[in-house]
């Protein structure tokens, strides 16, 4: 079965509903009975709605696959242009300008219609006419409240606010059963269709996922066809073999699965191509995720949050209940899931957004409901597709967005991805010979880094068989290069601070965070000129909205020959946080590297047995998961040029450097500093 099976049914319920709603929406697109300036805002809209069912019609007959390239770049145009940030100002989806037109009143409200109609586009491309179909019901009942009214007699707010909630409410389960079914199932096979068998010579293959496609998308997909069949099969070795390796090193079956998730940047095909043929001969089928370059990140912050709008108890417990139902519904495939295989992609420019009054913020109350959320649908994914048994790779490529040296960067970054282990392996063991005495590590920095930080270590009850921490490789985490553990949380005290870090696609400047018994105490940053906005900008897009979160991950990064790549190239800003991270110490936020895997016993190269697996807060897994696990982790690095020591501190006083100056200064792993002198 293939994913146009996995549509079938669902498109006949929603045949005679979607001729309907098209029907009133083209009377809609040409003379909106509303008051001025709402009939500009559903006209608009409705026309939008129109070209997805057009191109919904010829996707239908066949036709989308044989646009020509003209046809393909103006559907595109037309399905984004309007979000591009040369257009955005003056579009309903921007809620400041939905705001000042429509007023403060509706503004939010049909700022956020205006977003959710855009998440068809994709499910129009697939052939789900369902969505496309609720979608435009969605917007005809909106339509309907201010059909026939008069500027001094709108409707209530509360009405066009009960529909939003009643739509979310109602259709979560169709919403959620997609989900989980893309996550899972291997019918659902729409992006393997278009890896496997599109002719990736020819560049219309790019558009017909229906995202938005940019010069980076057209250039990568053009770059990585100049290459040889051996350099695209040597990447897809690397990126596969991580995973079977993930798999090997930590005692788990990959034999017991059945299916890999592989996830994958638009344009990446060639290599995805090989990497699946690769997944094959291991016995895995897979499912796909893919997903382009924002077409204007700003748009996407606006919105990050506009489920505050409606969101609410009952809301959160519908979805925890839908979300269950569709595990349920494909708990054989769930089970047969071996784990995500991520391909990354870096080289944007840093985003700093603007916070705007306009756009729906979470309420103290929701963020609390985002969190609990968050945390129920961590546990029943779990138990679905359980933790103990599954495993995941990553791997990082630049895009041509990095600059004009961006083929030179794209080969570094493949030899980073691909350095000798063995010797990393060996100079990282020295280290954690030292760290392993530790009772602290007293980490500073130097110049303006404000960094002074004490890191509790696990105390070790058989140090001839047990270590604190992982002597990490490049197997699941590609490149390799850097030893972590799970700091005791009580004693670990004091400031980090980075004068500038990249974190989940923000920028932060200036980020400080205090630490009290491993617990965050107070943060900040320099991006705003409020104080509250910078400390809120945090909270969301850090915490995660948590009050607060543990230390989950002391480490110290070795790979200083990315960081070599990243000043010779001027890139340090644009690295991704799995390549940033092995480019000095660094501190994770949220859960510890074993979430979920704590009672897992693993062990380094050396046979010793890693038992610094967990804090006391996942230490309450069992009596109180929801309290136990965050369903978050960000790491965040202080390069080696703002790192003045690491220092191990013995439980008698004694103590030894790890590094001093920003250079590794421990005997054996000298050959660490060579990168750093040239």
């Amino acid at each position: 079965m293939g994913y146009q099976e996995c549509y079938k049914e669902t498109n006949e319920l929603a045949a005679e509903r979607y001729e309907l709603a098209a029907e009133r929406i083209a009377e809609i697109a040409e003379a909106a009975q509303t008051p001025e300036p709402f009939a500009e805002y559903f006209q608009k809209n409705a026309a939008y709605l129109q070209r997805l069912g057009a191109l919904y019609e010829k996707g239908k007959g066949g036709s989308l696959v044989a646009r020509s390239m003209e046809e393909c770049e103006a559907d595109n145009a037309t399905l984004y242009g309007e979000i591009l940030p040369e257009a955005y100002g003056r579009s309903y989806a921007n809620p400041a300008y939905a705001a000042a037109r429509l007023g403060e009143t509706f503004g939010g409200a049909l700022s956020l219609l205006a977003a959710h109609l855009r998440t068809a586009c994709g499910e129009v491309f697939r052939g789900n006419l369902m969505q496309l179909t609720i979608a435009m019901e969605l917007f005809v009942e909106i339509y309907n409240c201010f059909e026939g009214a008069v500027a001094d007699a709108l409707p209530q707010e509360k009405e066009v606010q009960q529909i939003l909630y009643w739509h979310f409410h109602d259709y979560r389960e169709i919403f959620d059963e997609r989900s989980v079914r893309c996550l899972v199932n291997p019918a659902e096979d729409f992006e393997k269709e278009i890896v496997m068998q599109a002719d990736l010579s020819d560049l219309r293959y790019l558009y017909r996922y229906g995202a938005y496609i940019g010069d980076n998308e057209r250039q990568i997909a053009a770059y990585l066809n100049t290459l040889p069949e051996a350099d695209i099969q040597a990447m897809a070795d690397t990126y596969t073999e991580g995973y079977r390796i993930g798999f090997e090193t930590t005692g788990k079956d990959l034999s017991k699965k059945t299916a890999a998730q592989v996830r994958y940047p638009i344009g990446f095909e060639r290599m995805v191509r090989a990497a699946v043929r690769n997944f094959e001969k291991m016995g895995l089928e897979v499912t796909m995720l893919a997903s382009g370059t924002a077409a204007n990140k700003q748009y996407d912050y606006d919105h990050r949050e506009d489920r505050a709008y409606y969101l609410d108890k009952a809301y959160v417990e519908r979805g925890l209940e839908t979300w269950k139902n569709a595990f349920e519904e494909e708990k054989v495939h769930a089970d047969g899931m071996a784990g995500p295989a991520v391909i990354e992609v870096f080289g944007e420019e840093p985003f700093s957004p603007e916070t705007k009054k306009e756009a729906f913020r979470y309420s103290e109350k929701q963020q609390q409901l985002c969190v609990y959320e968050m945390s129920q649908r961590g546990q029943i994914t779990n138990q679905y597709i359980k933790g103990e048994e599954r495993s995941f790779t990553i791997i990082a490529y630049p895009l041509p967005s990095i600059g004009a040296r961006f083929e030179k960067i794209f080969a570094e970054t493949v030899k980073i991805n691909t350095l000798d282990y063995m010797l990393y392996r060996n100079m990282q063991q020295k280290m954690i010979d030292v760290l392993d005495q530790a009772d602290r590590v007293h980490i500073t920095g130097k110049g303006a880094n404000k960094t002074d930080l004490y890191v509790n270590i696990w105390k070790l009850q058989n140090p001839e068989g047990e270590t604190a921490f992982e002597n990490c490789v490049a197997d699941v985490n590609i490149p390799v290069g850097e030893v972590f553990t799970s700091p005791v949380l009580k004693g670990t005290n004091g400031k980090l601070h980075v004068g500038q870090v990249y974190l989940n696609g923000l920028n932060y400047k200036n980020l400080e965070i205090d630490f009290k018994d491993g617990m965050v105490e107070k943060y900040t940053c320099t991006n705003f000129e409020d104080e509250t906005e910078n400390k809120n900008y945090i909270r969301d897009n850090v915490l995660m909205h948590h009050e607060t979160l543990p230390m989950g991950e002391f480490a110290i990064g070795t790979n200083t020959t990315a960081y070599r790549m990243a000043r010779d190239y001027d890139i340090a800003d644009k690295l991704p946080i799995l390549i940033a991270e092995k480019t000095g110490p660094h501190f994770a936020v949220g859960d510890t590297c074993y979430s979920h895997e704590e009672d897992n016993l693993s062990y380094n190269p050396d046979g010793k047995a890693i038992v610094a697996r967990e804090n006391t807060v996942s230490a309450q897994r069992r009596e109180n998961p929801e309290k136990a696990y965050l369903n978050c982790h960000t790491d965040i690095t202080i390069p080696y040029d703002e790192l003045d020591k690491i220092t191990v501190i013995r439980k008698d006083g004694t103590t030894e450097d790890i590094i001093v100056d920003g250079r590794f200064v421990l005997a054996g792993t000298e050959a660490l500093n060579e990168p750093l002198d040239r």
